[in-house]
This record gives C-alpha cells, structure tokens and sequence, in this order.
C-alpha cells in the first residue's frame, strides 16, 4: 500500500480571496468549488481545500518545495505584491530569506494569517 496525503483543509475568513493569493504567489491553479471547499492544486496531486467560516481558528504553517526557477518566481510575485517577507518563522528578520541546507526559503503570511513558507531544498536534505 502507498499512502499519501491527498488533501488538507484551510480555515479562511475568504475562502476566494486567500486562493486567489497562494494560488497567484506560487503560481497555482484554482479548482472549481466543491461544496463549501475551494481548492489550490499542488504539483504532487494534494489539494489545499480552502473554507471561510466565521468562528475563529488557529492559524497553521504550511510549507511548500518549490525549484530555483520556482522561488525565483514566487519571490518576485512576493516582492511586487509588496507582501512582507521573513528569513525565519518567528518574523525576526524580515525582509531576508535563509539559506538553509544549501537552498533558499523565506516566510509570508496569507490573507487570514497562516504561515506560508517556500523552501527550495527539503530540511535535513
């Protein structure tokens, strides 16, 4: 058996507007909606399934590998949306990406709050 994540839920406050801004930063598709959920399709098949609700919720980190042209990419949608930016996740060295594990990343976060990050090498690799 092969097991692999397939899809995660994301609490939003709009669920349009904070798919609209993943899927415009790293270059992602929007799916149609299905029922209350609507989804930004990664390269590997999972799907961020977005969903506004009105209670309040935890903001959550999710963390994307992207290749060089990728960030490159990503970054300069980053920078142009004038989207503050972070080299660690605690938001200590804004303005900076890292250099972790022989690759680039940096931090952002998302219209309601999560912690979006691109790295270009996988930690420990």
């Amino acid at each position: 058996m092969s097991i692999a994540l397939n899809h995660t839920i994301v609490h939003c406050h709009d669920r349009q507007q904070s798919a609209e801004f993943l899927a415009h930063i790293l270059g992602l598709q929007i799916g149609a909606p299905t029922g209350r959920f609507l989804p930004v399709d990664t390269a590997n098949g999972v799907t961020l399934d977005f969903a506004s609700i009105s209670e309040p919720f935890t903001p959550q980190h999710y963390a994307f590998l992207v290749s060089d042209d990728e960030f490159d990419q990503a970054f300069d949608r980053i920078t142009r949306a004038g989207v503050t930016y972070y080299a660690d996740p605690h938001s200590r060295k804004p303005g900076e990406i890292n250099h972790h594990d022989g690759g680039r990343g940096l931090y952002f976060l998302d219209p309601s709050g999560h912690a979006m990050e691109i790295i270009t090498r996988p930690y420990g690799g």
